[in-house]
């Protein structure tokens, strides 16, 4: 999904810029006050960072331009909230704009509206809901986690083709080849990304479940239920 550098025209590049600012520093203000607060989340805001990256570096060839991959913005966006991942989002994009080669500096608003802040706040959503209905905390993450990585391409999508409408078509006839594309990769990818981050999270439900608590993303009630243990 990551454009690259000097594919977009303007004025697309800036405004995606427009876009993204005010939620990258919305999310510096939250994750400031998180780190100040409770410096012993660290090691989940460390490992929750190394998952975006890590994932989101295993680029496939796709779309002329942009590229395949998983991105791992579901368990950062479930654990933090969207605005703190959309920092997290911005310091691996610039990163891998820098030093890999993978996307670019002028697409970075661009990169950063799709995986690091629709993707998340979809994910986001789709938990919130999902545990409000009470549905399994498992196939919530899961869903939540691939949605986030479908949602990411819909917009990298939108974002060619109001970039590049088609001759033929417009805007729409342009999103639905660039679509059509990425889907071919991403609707598997999406759901292995979505079992990874089901799995990773039972492994932290027994190691750090206390801090899932703290962090108000499931209830002790919750955690007992899916630990086996009496409340």
């Amino acid at each position: 999904m990551h454009i690259f550098e000097g594919f977009l025209p303007s004025p697309w590049w800036q405004l995606w810029f427009v876009f993204s600012i005010p939620v990258i520093m919305f999310g510096m203000y939250r994750l400031n006050k998180l780190v100040s607060e409770r410096r012993d989340l660290l090691p989940l805001l460390a490992v929750a960072g190394a998952f975006i990256f890590v994932l989101s570096s295993l680029k496939l060839p796709s779309v002329t331009g942009s590229s395949s991959h998983p991105t791992g913005t579901g368990m950062a966006a479930i654990l933090f909230g969207p605005a703190v991942t959309a920092v997290m989002g911005v310091i691996v994009l610039l990163y891998q704009a820098l030093f890999l080669a993978h996307g670019g500096l002028t697409t970075l608003g661009a990169n950063v509206a799709s995986m690091g802040i629709v993707g998340p706040v979809i994910a986001y959503a789709i938990y919130k809901a999902g545990m409000k209905a009470n549905l399994n905390f498992y196939v919530v993450v899961f869903i939540a986690a691939a949605f986030a990585d479908w949602a990411t391409y819909v917009l990298t999508s939108a974002q060619l083709a109001l970039a590049f409408p088609s001759q033929a078509g417009g805007f729409l006839g342009s999103f639905q080849a660039f679509a059509a594309v990425f889907a071919t990769t991403q609707v598997p990818l999406a759901i292995m990304e979505g079992a990874l981050t089901a799995l990773i999270f039972k492994y932290i439900i027994q190691v750090k479940g206390d801090a899932l608590v703290e962090l108000k993303v499931v209830s002790q009630e919750t955690i007992n239920k899916i630990r086996g243990t009496p409340a």
